[in-house]
């Protein structure tokens, strides 16, 4: 666990948004800019994907970027590489510690298939992303791969299973990435209500940009 607090001040950032709990979000973050993911409450998940803006098929890539990091989370100094072996953004700072990519988005199939039939209608990550690639019209279904979980614990069992446990984030925690190309930046600020991934309640994120 690397924990690197930044040097930046948020009333100097570029741009900031709250994303309200559950709900989704889509930003564009330009090459050399930094953006911070920011957990105003605790224990929030906020689901995340990137794609370069200018060619949105390249995408992140879970398992090239595990791969070459050779760890299993997500830290200061990770490089997210694309599926075209570039790296995307790196992670240039970090109050949380970790970060997981192994855990996927919540959806409807697997709200029915861990929890229960009612469960399949409540909202989910992947809705959300679907949601908000049919307002902005560059991507689509077929765009959403595997995710990132910004704030989510999900530990690996000595079976190689995976288990989701109450949060390590807290109130003020953040994320930080500095842009190596263009991005656009999908986030889904997690809706799920049947794990302690949001504490059982979800809350607020807030995503700042700094030129």
């Amino acid at each position: 666990m690397t924990l690197t607090a930044s040097t930046l001040r948020a009333e100097q950032a570029h741009f900031r948004h709250v994303i309200p709990a559950g709900e989704p979000y889509l930003l564009e973050v330009k090459k050399g800019q930094t953006l911070r993911i920011l957990d105003l409450e605790g224990n929030q998940a906020v689901d995340t994907l990137f794609y370069s803006a200018t060619n949105p098929r390249e995408r992140y890539d879970a398992q090239r970027t595990l791969r070459r990091q050779n760890k299993v989370y997500l830290t200061t100094g990770t490089v997210l590489y694309s599926n075209r072996g570039n790296p995307l953004l790196t992670i240039v700072a970090d109050t949380c510690g970790r970060h997981d990519t192994l855990g996927g988005a919540c959806a409807q199939e697997s709200n029915s298939v861990r929890y229960a039939l009612g469960k399949r209608y409540m909202h989910s990550c992947r809705d959300n992303f679907l949601c908000a690639c049919l307002h902005d019209g560059r991507l689509g279904k077929r765009d959403i791969g595997a995710n990132i979980n910004f704030f989510m614990n999900v530990p690996v069992t000595p079976e190689g299973g995976l288990t989701f446990e109450d949060g390590i984030s807290a109130p003020g925690k953040y994320v930080e990435l500095r842009a190596e190309m263009d991005v656009i930046t999908l986030i889904s600020n997690c809706p799920q209500l049947n794990n302690p991934c949001n504490g059982w309640n979800p809350t607020p994120a807030e995503v700042l940009v700094w030129n």
